[in-house]
């Protein structure tokens, strides 16, 4: 959830550790610190409470130079956002230095048996534990750093993405990972560490993506890995495929907004590389999994968190109209405690942004011990997620530094989308013929988004009438239902105003009772001649008689509701089940509109960080 940057080399280590601290401020931004040894061989450590740009102050008013240093930024998890819980964590005397995302589950017990010996502790933090530890165990007779790091993380519990730096040794930085991301990046005479590789994009070509249970002893001239027990571990240097300028806000005034308008690219680039020119669906790596897969399943469960959970609402709607397949969505944060019960034949389908989030991986692991193959809808190549999986599906959508997602879900319903098409035609559900015909639908979603986007004006205008709203309620049925919540999901998130997300025809059984005056309803009305269409309109029916405030997004050619709603969104048309990855932006603007309108921190919105990498 934190973020982690690091770096060895010839150059002053501070602003490259700001450098990459401000690429990463989407991970957390309650405090920022680095710890740098200086030329001196003093290690010294600055942090503050609240967003970098104030440990940005403290170093100009007392500037801090060295070529061995370590940066964080935080989000809080244990003990509240404050100067001593921030990182770096040092140990009594000063000889070491750590950074942390994750969290030490035994810390509590390592805290008492440490303070036992005579360790005075200043923070509230998990954290701490290891600097004292590691100093506890050099103090009994170890001689070597890596050798201390590696016997303190054999006793450690829980999740964890370590830099660490020791005031005695100045040409090494060591870093360490279980459960959180981290990287080395691989540099002509200097070595980054870093917890996503957006943070030294502009700084190296090459990357090592740490393993859990690994620890990487970083010098100038290049990288040794180990496993916790010494063995040696040869690394895989991976090259960079992402271009610096993708982390950018290119003149948008916030990376939200930006990605928002990227969404049309983004689909297409997900079609270019799946659908050929004779419209049959190829999934490239994946296909061998879902082929085999395919034709003896008896179920597919699809396990995600988050804006990934409602994506998975959709998959497993067009799965199971495509393919005949019975299909669950789970929740990864709450699969793993219900004794979940899995059928031979069972195909896991995992989402996530990241690939690190901390419960679905738990699940995914779960689920593999059960005997289930596992494909991975995830975003970013050489994550956690995808080196875990059996197969992935890449949604290719770029660096999304927005904390609320946009971009990264409307990718992962194009991916359903193609998955549930290619799962269909192997199992014979969907002819040459059907496949065609969905497939060239698909190609006009981009062109119907750049629509959506041009009447971005009219938005606005629909939010400057309810952004001073307390609540508001949002509403659909079958295929929009999920966007629905996704809707409210991304108001609440940046806007902060509450919004609830509900099945349409739910809502005589129980949210009606708050339908006032004062509330709006957003309503997904699309497409127009079915007969959801139909209860969409006795639903709406239901809110007009009680004087709630209706704003409808509509097709562009429904005249139906117009006459009902006090503000509508029309949208181009396309068929139901493709009509969500439409819809969803017109909904995106509203919330972006809603939260600009209220002075709302968009890209960094309070209490949220872009990977949950903690349970």
């Amino acid at each position: 959830m934190c973020g982690i940057v690091g770096y060895v080399g010839p150059k002053d280590a501070v602003p490259l550790l700001i450098e990459g601290l401000k690429r990463l401020e989407y991970r957390g931004y309650d405090s920022a610190g680095v710890a740098v040894r200086r030329a001196d061989g003093a290690l010294d450590v600055r942090k503050c409470v609240g967003r970098l740009s104030n440990l940005e102050e403290a170093l100009e008013a007392a500037p801090l130079a060295g070529g061995l240093g370590i940066g964080h930024t935080r989000w809080a998890t244990h003990g509240e956002p404050s100067e001593i819980n921030s990182h770096p964590h040092i140990d009594c005397s000063g000889g070491v230095a750590v950074v942390h995302n994750g969290i030490i589950e035994n810390y509590l017990e390592l805290r008492a048996e440490l303070e036992a010996k005579g360790h005075v502790f200043r923070s509230q933090t998990d954290t701490e534990a290891l600097p004292h530890l590691i100093e506890e165990i050099l103090k009994g007779g170890e001689t070597s750093h890596a050798g201390a790091i590696r016997a303190a993380l054999r006793r450690a519990r829980g999740a964890y993405a370590l830099g660490i730096v020791f005031r005695d040794e100045p040409g090494v930085l060591y870093a360490a990972r279980c459960g959180s991301p981290l990287i080395v990046g691989v540099g002509e005479g200097e070595q980054y560490i870093a917890s996503d590789v957006p943070a030294i994009l502009n700084r190296v070509k090459k990357v090592i993506y740490l393993n859990d249970g690994e620890v990487a002893e970083l010098r100038a001239s290049g990288a040794t890995l180990s496993k916790l027990d010494g063995t040696p571990v040869v690394p895989e240097v991976k090259t960079v495929t992402l271009r610096a300028e993708a982390a950018e806000r290119a003149g948008f005034e916030t990376f939200m907004l930006k990605e928002i308008h990227e969404q049309p690219r983004v689909l297409r680039t997900l079609l270019d590389a799946h659908v050929g020119k004779d419209g049959v669906v190829n999934l490239g790596p994946a296909s061998a999994l879902i082929d085999e897969a395919a034709t003896g399943l008896r179920r597919v469960l699809i396990l995600s968190c988050g804006t990934a959970y409602y994506a998975g609402m959709y998959g497993r709607l067009l799965i199971e109209r495509w393919t005949g397949i019975p299909c669950e969505t789970d929740l990864g944060s709450e699969f793993r405690y219900r004794g979940p019960r899995l059928p031979e034949n069972t195909l896991v389908v995992a989402v996530s942004q990241s690939g690190e989030t901390a419960d679905t991986l738990a699940s995914v692991r779960l689920a593999r011990k059960m005997g289930c193959k596992v494909l991975g809808i995830c975003n970013v190549p050489g994550s956690t997620l995808l080196r875990e999986s059996d197969a992935a599906l890449l949604t290719q959508a770029g660096p999304e530094i927005g904390v609320a997602s946009t971009k990264a879900f409307t990718a992962q319903l194009m991916a359903f989308a193609l998955l549930a098409i290619r799962m269909g035609r192997v199992r014979g559900a969907l002819d040459a013929r059907r496949e065609r015909e969905l497939t060239e639908e698909l190609a006009r979603i981009p062109d119907g988004i750049h629509r959506v986007l041009d009447k971005q004006d009219d938005v606005r205008a629909v939010s400057q009438k309810y952004y001073e709203c307390f609540n508001a309620l949002y509403l659909g049925r079958r295929f929009n239902y999920p966007v629905a919540l996704e809707g409210a999901l991304k108001n609440k998130e940046i806007s902060y105003q509450h919004a609830e997300g509900y099945a349409a025809g739910e809502m005589k059984h129980g949210p009606i009772a708050l339908i006032n005056e004062f509330l709006p309803v957003v309503c997904l009305c699309t497409p127009t001649a079915d007969e959801v269409h139909e209860k969409v309109v006795s639903n709406l029916k239901e809110v007009e008689a009680r004087k709630g405030r209706i704003i409808a997004v509509v097709a562009e050619s429904d005249r139906t509701i117009r006459g009902m709603a006090q503000d509508v969104i029309p949208v181009p048309e396309t068929i139901e089940e493709f009509s969500p990855m439409i819809n969803v932006v017109a909904l995106q603007l509203f919330a972006y509109f809603n939260a600009k309108l209220r002075g709302a921190d968009i890209d960094k919105p309070r209490n949220l960080a872009k990977s949950v990498t903690v349970e």
